[in-house]
C-alpha cells in the first residue's frame, strides 16, 4: 500500500447524486423549511414535534436511497492510499459503500443523543418521538450539530489535515464555516484536488499553491481522479 494519506473532505454533492436532498434550495428552504425551524437549538425548543419529524422523514428518505460510484470509488482508492473521510454530510452512504474510517463533523442521522448526557450517543433506526428518553430521564434529540452549536470534531479534523499528503474535496461549496477552514490546517504544497460542478474557492483554497480545480459531478470528478491516482 501506497503510504500517502489521503485526506477526503466530501459535501453534499457527493450524496445528491443518491438521490438525497442538498442542504438548502435556491430560496433558502430545507425541504420546505426554514433552516432555524428544524436545525437550531432554538428552533428545537419552539417545536420539538416538529423537528422531530422533520428528521424522521430524512431518516426514512435515507432507507430508500443507496451509495454511488463516487462513494465506491473511495473505497477503491483505500485499498491503496491510507486515506481518512471527513464529511460534512449526516447520511451513513460511505459506511454502506464500505469506508470505514470516517470522521462525521455535523452528525449522524442514524444516531440519537440525549439532552441531559451529550456522551450518551446510540443508534437509531426508527422514528424518533416526543417521550423517548435515555435511561437517565433525558429527552432523546437527533444527533445532529445544529446552527449555533459548537461542532465537536473539529479539532480532530483539523488535526488530521495537519497530517495530510493529499486533498480531495468533494461536492461541497467550501463557504459554510468552520468547515470550510479545514483546507487551511493543510501542510503547505499539499496538493488539493477539488471536485465540484460549481466550485468556489473561498480564501483558504486561493491560498493552496498546488490546487487542481475539476468542475464536474462527484460520479464523474472522483472516478477520474482516482484512476489517475491509481496508475501512479
Amino acid at each position: 500500500m501506497n503510504r500517502e494519506h489521503i485526506i477526503v473532505l466530501t459535501g453534499a454533492g457527493i450524496s445528491a447524486e443518491s438521490g438525497i436532498s442538498t442542504f438548502r434550495d435556491a430560496n433558502g428552504l430545507w425541504e420546505q423549511h426554514d433552516v432555524m425551524e428544524v436545525a437550531s437549538p432554538q428552533g428545537w425548543q419552539k417545536n420539538p414535534e416538529l423537528v422531530l419529524r422533520f428528521y424522521n422523514q430524512r431518516r426514512r428518505q435515507l432507507r430508500e436511497v443507496v451509495p454511488n460510484a463516487a462513494h465506491f470509488a473511495l473505497v477503491e482508492l483505500a485499498r491503496h492510499y491510507q486515506l481518512t473521510i471527513i464529511t460534512q454530510n449526516v447520511d451513513d452512504l460511505h459506511e454502506r459503500a464500505g469506508s470505514t474510517n470516517v470522521l462525521h463533523l455535523h452528525g449522524e442521522l442514524r444516531k440519537v443523543r440525549s439532552e441531559k448526557d451529550a456522551s450518551y450517543i446510540i443508534p437509531w433506526e426508527d422514528d424518533l418521538h416526543w417521550g423517548d428518553h435515555c435511561p437517565q430521564g433525558g429527552q432523546l434529540r437527533p444527533h445532529i450539530v445544529w446552527f449555533g452549536e459548537v461542532v465537536p470534531n473539529m479539532y480532530p479534523a483539523s488535526a488530521l489535515l495537519e497530517t495530510a499528503d493529499r486533498v480531495i474535496i468533494i461536492g461541497t461549496s467550501m463557504q459554510v464555516y468552520p468547515a470550510a477552514s479545514l483546507i487551511g490546517y493543510a501542510p503547505a504544497g499539499c496538493p488539493v484536488h477539488y471536485i465540484d460542478p460549481q466550485p468556489s474557492l473561498n480564501w483558504e483554497l486561493q491560498q493552496s499553491t498546488r490546487l487542481e480545480v475539476i468542475p464536474e459531478k462527484a460520479t464523474i470528478g472522483v472516478r477520474n481522479l482516482v484512476d489517475r491516482l491509481l496508475s501512479q
